[in-house]
Order: structure tokens, then C-alpha cells, then sequence
């Protein structure tokens, strides 16, 4: 996915890759409360390894940014739980991004690291400003995430 700007589905332990059809620009915050997590640390801090497989990637892929929310809202990070039990302060950023206004937050792959969502580019930045304003010592970054690479925003690529 960074070497083909392809935006993709991760699964496993990173050996699972589904590119998607097609994605939505949509504004996010990245937040990083200032602490390292080890990944080997979190994986073996995870409970439970026999986890149900994640909902089916719809075949269109995302053509809103409402429809990529209503999936992630319906899916889960299974090295979440593990990760706070190691850092709470990921915790701590997740609700400063909810408390912002983001649509959706989750933590990014095994921490520290959180992202949320947000419905405009001036609603992220703003929420970014905040968030470092209560926060000096945490890394706050708004951006966007955009289409892939010769792809429109509907993932169909040029007419």
C-alpha cells in the first residue's frame, strides 16, 4: 500500500493485504501520545488469538466517506485492548479525538498511534490545535487521506 499508494486492508500479523476498490478523501488526525509500544510487547500481552474473521470488504469498496465510517464502526483492532494495558495514555488520545469530534477513532495498527476521522479538513485541523494546545508533549497531525494514485475520489480511476 505505500509503494503502490493503493489503500489497502491489513489483517493477520500484516501478511494479509486486500487492496480496496475504492476509497473516499476524508479529513483525520493523527495522534501519538508520546510513548513507544513495543509490538512484539503487544502481541504478547493479546489474549485472545482465535478471533472471528473481520466483516467482508464490500466488493465496490468505499465510495463515502459514510460508508467507510459505518464499516470501521463495524470491525475492530484486536491489538487495542492489549496495547492500553501497555500504554494507557493511547486511551487518553482516542478520547481527546472523540471529544474533538471525530466520526471515528480507533488505534492504528499496534499503538501508540490512534487516527480519527473527521468531516471536513478545517474540522481536523482545528481538532489538532486543540489537542496539541492541552497536550504539548503528544505528536498531532491533521491530513487528508486522498484516493489512491490516478484514481477519483470514487476509486474508478480516469474516464
Amino acid at each position: 500500500m505505500c509503494l503502490t499508494e493503493q489503500p489497502c486492508r491489513i489483517g493477520g500479523i500484516g501478511e494479509t493485504i486486500e487492496p480496496l476498490a475504492a476509497f473516499p478523501a476524508i479529513a483525520l488526525v493523527l495522534v501519538n501520545p508520546g510513548l513507544p509500544v513495543s509490538t512484539p510487547a503487544v502481541f504478547r500481552a493479546l489474549v485472545r488469538r482465535d478471533n472471528p474473521p473481520l466483516p467482508p470488504l464490500p466488493p465496490e469498496g468505499f465510495r463515502e466517506a459514510e460508508a467507510l465510517v459505518a464499516y470501521l464502526g463495524g470491525s475492530r483492532n484486536d491489538l487495542e485492548a492489549p496495547a492500553l494495558t501497555l500504554a494507557p495514555p493511547i486511551g487518553a488520545a482516542r478520547q481527546a479525538l472523540e471529544r474533538e469530534g471525530a466520526l471515528f477513532s480507533r488505534m492504528s495498527g499496534s499503538g501508540a498511534t490512534v487516527f480519527g476521522l473527521f468531516a471536513s479538513a478545517a474540522h481536523a485541523e482545528r481538532a489538532a490545535r486543540i489537542i496539541l494546545g492541552e497536550e504539548p508533549g503528544w505528536w498531532v497531525e491533521a491530513s487528508t487521506l486522498r484516493p489512491a494514485a490516478g484514481l477519483d475520489a470514487t476509486g474508478m480511476g480516469p474516464s
